[in-house]
């Protein structure tokens, strides 16, 4: 239950959290364009090291100071986790299946944050989170064009592997908040991004060998800087201080503005705004509304 002193800072919690899961809806527009120019581990390399030049710079600003060496190995595992297994899987799957799936298949990724909640921050695993997060994951059903998802034979490994980047993703997001009660969330953020270059740049390198960069207009370069600097740097790091304000339970449902805002633009684009976008978007919000909802006790107790 949220009290009336919490309330303020789960309203802080849910703009950041809403923001950074808005940001990653539009980015699959510009991730697209980008994508035929940089392979996947390339450009995610590419965006963990805008995105750490750009929190590097505020850090020294603002004066802050890296934590101690425990502390630098915890955000270094945590960012391995996020940013280098669970991001680095979302674009392995999609690759081998389709964007589909790929928005299907992590959208998933709310049940796995309940399920690591209770399990490592000992959070109560309550009926209305539940609920809101069935609530929620409908809507992404509604949403998408499930006729246009695979799931034969074929997309089977793909398919696998993006149900790891759900459950890695569940898994880093309970971390962050597990890890901010001694990281200040824009060392973490910052650490987190080096920690999944220690996978990224060695998958990268690779890939180069097989697909090199193609020709980078302006365009493309722009792209680029979105990618790294708002998606990565900025997005990440409302994610981050969400889970450092919300309980995980509650911060979960925020992940599932991303397809609504993803399919909200299609429409801006030019695609339909269909009667399954309108269901499907009235189901997210009030999947998230239950989650922050706290019922008034009829009968307050008195203080005597």
């Amino acid at each position: 239950m949220i009290s009336e002193q919490q309330r303020p800072m789960v309203t802080r919690g849910a703009a950041y959290g809403l923001t950074a899961a808005a940001i990653w809806g539009g980015m699959y527009v510009v991730s697209d364009l980008v994508l035929v120019i940089i392979p996947p581990f390339t450009l995610l390399t590419i965006r963990l090291i805008l995105g750490a030049v750009v929190l590097g710079l505020l850090l020294w600003r603002t004066g802050r100071r890296l934590p101690p060496r425990a502390g630098v190995f915890k955000a270094l595992a945590v960012g391995f986790v996020g940013f280098g297994i669970s991001v680095g899987a979302q674009f392995v799957g999609t690759d081998l299946s389709n964007a589909v799936n790929g928005a299907l298949v992590t959208s998933a990724s709310p049940a796995f944050i309940l399920l690591f909640a209770a399990l490592i921050l000992r959070e109560r695993l309550t009926l209305r989170h539940m609920a809101a997060v069935a609530l929620a994951s409908i809507g992404v059903a509604v949403i998408l064009d499930l006729a246009q998802a695979d799931f034969s034979s074929a997309a089977f490994s793909g398919n696998l592997v993006l149900v790891v980047a759900a459950v890695t993703w569940g898994l880093y997001s309970v971390l962050i908040r597990w890890a901010s009660g001694e990281l200040d969330t824009l060392v973490m953020t910052f650490l987190g991004f080096l920690g999944g270059l220690l996978l990224t740049i060695p998958a990268a390198l690779l890939e180069l060998t097989q697909r090199p960069i193609g020709t980078i207009d302006f365009a493309v370069f722009l792209g680029i800087l979105y990618l790294g600097i708002i998606s990565t740097a900025g997005a990440m790091w409302l994610w981050n201080s969400a889970f450092a304000l919300v309980d995980a339970s509650i911060a979960s449902l925020f992940f599932f503005a991303q397809p609504l805002v993803g399919a909200l633009l299609g429409a801006l684009l030019g695609q339909a705004i269909t009667m399954n976008l309108l269901a499907g978007g009235v189901l997210i919000a009030l999947g998230v509304l239950l989650s922050l909802y706290r019922p008034r006790n009829p009968f307050p107790s008195r203080q005597s």
